[in-house]
C-alpha cells in the first residue's frame, strides 16, 4: 500500500515538533492512527475519557514553551466530550491543536450519524476551524493550525478530516513544512516612554501572567529585571511559579478573591504593568483593578496580540510584543528607580509573607486541609511539578504551597473541573521521573479520576491528592453569600467512595488520612519515589471553606 493522506498527517504532525498526542480512539480517524506505526516519533496516548485527553493535552501546551498540544477526537459525542479542554485553552490562552474525525464526504448534509458542522459548533471556543475536503490541503491545513494555534494570543484550532479522505493517497504531495512564528517586538518609542514610567513611579506594580510562561532562561531574565530595575512581581491567576515565592520582590499572588489586606496595598499602585497577563475578570477583581474601562491609575499592557490590547481595557501604554523581548529590551536599559520603593516593595513582600505563614487551627468535622498543604510543601522536589483542580481547596495550595524556580503549576485558570487528575498524568508522561502532584476535590476527582487507569498503562506515577468535604463546597459557599439562612442540599451530603480503595481497584497505591497525626507519615509514604501512582484520601473539613474562612458548625 502507498502513503495515505493518514500518513500524510502523520508526517506532518511529526514536521510540527509533535511527540506526544492523546486520544479516545475513534472509527473516523482510524486512517490516521493505523498510519502512526509508520511515523514512530509520534506518540499516542490512550485515555478514557475525551475530556481527560483534552485537559491532557493543555497540559502539554503549558509545558512545551509555546508549543500547542495536540489531541485526537472522533466526531459528535467525541468532540462533546473534549469541549471543556477547548474552553479551558481558548480562555486560559493555551496553544492547543485538536484533530477531529468526520463522517465521510458522500454523507454530509444528511444528518449522519454523529455529524456536525464543527464550523458552527466550535465557533465560538477555537480561533479557526479547518476543513480538509481534498488529500491536498490536508499537509497545509496541519501547518496552519499549528501556526494559529501558536501566534498571537494562543488558543485552540480544530482540523476536520473526513474520515474516508484519510484513506485517500497521497504518494504525490509534498509535506508542508512548519511556518516560522511572526513574533511582534516592541519599538524604541516604546521602550523609551515605559522605561520613564518605570524609573518615575513610587509605587509600580508588575502582573506576570501566562504569555511570560517558558523555559527557565526567560523566568531568569525576569529575576534580573525586577532586581535591577526594582520592581514588585506579583504572578497572576494559576500561574503562582512564574516567580520565587521567597524572593524579597515578590509582592504577592493576584488570583481569585486576593486577601483584602493584600489588595487595600496593591489598590495604592501608581502604575500597574500587566506582563504578558491577558487581564481577566479574576485578576482584576471583578473589574475594579484596574478599574474597566477607565483604570484609576496608570496602566501598561503587554501582549503579544494587538486584538487584545485595548479591548476591555483602555492602556496609557499598550505594547504588542512577546513580553520576554519587553524584558530583554529594558535588561539592555540602565535601570533608574526612586529612592523610596524600597519600602513599598517591602511592605508588599511582609504582608505576603503574612498572609502564607504555615499557621492553622485543627477543624471539628475533619482535616484542615492547610495542614496537608503545608506537608506536601516541605517534601516537594526542586523540579516538582503541581496540578490542581477547581474549587475552594485550591485556596490552601496558593496560600501554604510557596513555589520555587524550577517547579511548575499546572491548572484551568478559567475553574473548569475535572483538570487536576489529566494534567498530572500529561506532566508525568512529559516528566517521566520527576515529582508530580495532583489535588483534585472529591468532586473533580470522580469527573476525570479514571485517568489514573491512562497513568497505569503508561508507567507515568502521579500523586492524587483527594480533600474529600463530601460537598460541592465553592457552589456552597456562594450559595451561602448570596441567600444567607437559606439551605443548599444539593452542595452537600455527597456519596464518596473510599478513594484509597478505588485508587487501589486500578493498581495504585492507596493511602488515607482521617487525623493530623497520619499526615507525616503517609505524605513520606506517597510522596517517596515510585513506579505506579498513588491516591491520598483526605477525611477533610468541610467548615473550613477555605484556606481564610471557616463556617460556624
Amino acid at each position: 500500500m502507498g502513503r495515505s493522506v493518514g500518513r500524510l498527517v502523520a508526517e506532518s504532525l511529526a514536521a510540527q515538533g509533535v511527540d506526544l498526542m492523546y486520544c479516545v480512539p475513534g472509527e473516523s480517524f482510524l486512517g490516521l492512527t493505523d498510519a502512526l506505526v509508520d511515523v514512530p516519533q509520534l506518540r499516542l496516548v490512550v485515555c478514557r475519557h475525551e475530556g481527560g485527553a483534552a485537559y491532557m493535552a493543555v497540559a502539554d501546551g503549558r509545558m512545551r514553551a509555546g508549543k500547542a498540544g495536540v489531541c485526537l477526537v472522533s466526531r459528535g459525542p467525541g468532540v462533546s466530550n473534549a469541549m471543556i479542554g477547548l474552553h479551558t485553552a481558548h480562555h486560559d490562552a493555551v496553544p492547543m491543536v485538536l484533530l477531529i474525525g468526520q463522517v465521510e464526504r458522500r454523507e454530509r448534509g444528511r444528518m449522519a450519524l454523529q455529524e456536525h458542522d464543527y464550523g458552527k459548533l466550535l465557533a465560538d471556543i477555537t480561533k479557526a476551524v479547518i476543513n480538509v475536503d481534498l488529500p491536498s490541503q490536508a499537509s497545509e491545513a496541519v501547518a496552519r493550525a499549528f501556526h494559529l494555534a501558536e501566534s498571537g494570543t494562543p488558543g485552540p484550532v480544530a482540523v476536520v478530516f473526513p474520515e474516508d479522505v484519510l484513506d485517500e493517497p497521497a504518494d504525490d504531495l509534498p509535506l508542508a513544512k512548519p511556518r516560522p512564528r511572526a513574533t511582534p517586538g516592541p519599538s524604541p518609542a516604546q521602550m523609551d516612554e515605559l522605561a520613564k514610567r518605570l524609573a518615575a513611579a513610587q509605587r509600580p506594580l508588575v502582573l506576570v501572567g501566562g504569555a511570560m510562561d517558558g523555559p527557565p532562561e526567560t523566568l531568569a531574565a525576569l529575576k534580573r529585571f525586577a532586581e535591577a530595575w526594582h520592581l514588585p512581581i506579583s504572578p497572576t491567576h494559576r500561574r503562582p511559579h512564574l516567580f520565587d515565592s521567597h524572593h524579597p520582590h515578590y509582592a504577592g499572588y493576584v488570583g481569585n478573591r486576593v486577601q483584602a489586606r493584600l489588595m487595600a496595598e496593591m489598590r495604592e499602585a501608581d502604575l500597574l504593568v500587566a506582563l504578558g497577563e491577558r487581564m481577566t475578570d479574576v485578576v482584576s477583581q471583578s473589574w475594579t483593578w484596574p478599574t474597566a474601562p477607565d483604570p484609576q491609575m496608570p496602566f501598561v499592557h503587554v501582549w503579544p496580540d494587538p486584538s487584545e490590547l485595548n479591548r476591555v481595557w483602555r492602556a496609557d501604554l499598550a505594547i504588542c510584543a512577546e513580553p520576554a523581548a519587553v524584558v530583554a529590551a529594558l535588561l539592555e536599559r540602565k535601570p533608574a528607580h526612586p529612592p523610596g520603593r524600597c519600602a513599598w516593595i517591602a511592605r508588599l513582600h511582609a504582608i505576603h509573607r503574612e498572609l502564607t505563614a504555615p499557621g492553622w487551627e485543627a477543624a471539628p468535622d475533619g482535616v484542615n486541609f492547610a495542614a496537608v498543604c503545608v506537608g506536601v510543601a516541605e517534601r516537594m522536589a526542586a523540579d516538582a511539578v503541581l496540578t490542581t483542580d477547581a474549587g475552594n481547596f485550591t485556596s490552601f495550595v496558593h496560600r501554604h504551597i510557596p513555589f520555587r524556580p524550577g517547579q511548575i503549576f499546572l491548572g484551568s485558570a478559567v475553574g473548569g473541573m475535572g483538570a487536576g487528575m489529566p494534567m498530572a498524568v500529561a506532566a508525568s508522561i512529559r516528566h517521566p521521573g520527576r515529582q508530580v502532584i495532583a489535588v483534585a476535590g472529591d468532586g473533580g476527582a470522580l469527573m476525570t479520576g479514571n485517568e489514573i487507569a491512562t497513568a497505569i498503562r503508561h508507567m507515568a506515577a502521579p500523586v492524587l491528592l483527594i480533600p474529600d468535604n463530601r460537598t460541592y463546597g465553592s457552589i456552597g459557599m456562594h450559595h451561602e453569600n448570596r441567600y444567607p439562612g437559606r439551605p443548599f442540599a444539593e452542595a452537600a451530603d455527597l456519596v464518596n467512595p473510599d478513594f484509597a480503595a478505588w485508587g487501589r481497584a486500578f493498581g495504585a497505591e492507596g493511602f488515607t488520612i482521617r487525623t493530623e497525626a497520619d499526615i507525616a507519615p503517609v505524605l513520606d509514604a506517597a510522596l517517596a519515589p515510585r513506579t505506579v501512582p498513588a491516591v491520598v484520601h483526605v477525611h477533610a473539613s468541610a467548615l473550613q471553606v477555605t484556606a481564610f474562612r471557616r463556617r460556624k458548625a
